[in-house]
């Protein structure tokens, strides 16, 4: 008979997550996991399986939960402008009043990973175009409701704020000049009125 597990994956994954978000995959080793989620080696072995198979576990539940967040913010107003707006200026913000700087931990992997795994250049991709589904769906809402143009393009408008998202995410590792980020986001937003 299998003996249950003694102990909650879910809050185990989650801490698994913030130490690979906080130090990376190759700077994370198995004392820091084992220390993080409160079990031992074979549980994690057990439950997940090798260092790898657990860090894409984390990153998989960390990409549907942001792609959820992400999505919930741009619907949360009526008006698309105003949801884009606060989604770019909120990602600002935290980056420069939060606490930690860890970016984001798909596009951490992006760099660190994607380059040299199949597998991680593979799921960062998704995400990315997962995310540019979600943008495109908040502006053809706003075309269709008149808030936005007709003429916009909003595939291609979608795919340039995920790349600024991305480039943004990762610019905030050095701490540029934070008129030089809100300069960006609000030459993109002004892409939003057809300029």
């Amino acid at each position: 008979m299998v003996r249950p597990r003694e102990f909650d994956e879910e809050q185990a994954l989650d801490a698994a997550m913030q130490i690979f978000w906080e130090k990376g995959f190759e700077a994370t080793s198995l004392s820091d996991l084992t220390s993080k989620m409160g079990i031992q080696r074979p549980s994690i072995y057990a439950a997940f399986g090798d260092k790898k198979q657990l860090f894409e576990a984390a990153l998989r539940k960390y990409t549907q939960s942001h792609a959820a967040r992400v999505r919930t913010k741009l619907q949360s107003r009526s008006s698309v402008k105003e949801a884009f707006y606060l989604f770019f200026t909120g990602v600002v913000a935290e980056e420069y009043e939060g606490d930690s700087n860890r970016g984001c931990f798909c596009v951490n992997t992006m760099v660190e990973l994607a380059p040299h795994d199949e597998k991680f250049e593979v799921l960062t991709r998704e995400h990315q175009m997962y995310l540019s589904a979600v943008f495109q769906e908040a502006i053809e809402r706003g075309i269709r409701s008149g808030e936005l143009e007709a003429t916009l393009d909003a595939r291609a408008l979608a795919h340039t704020m995920v790349s600024l998202l991305i480039g943004i995410t990762v610019m905030m590792k050095s701490r540029p000049a934070r008129s030089f980020v809100d300069q960006a986001v609000a030459t993109l937003l002004l892409l939003l009125d057809g300029k």
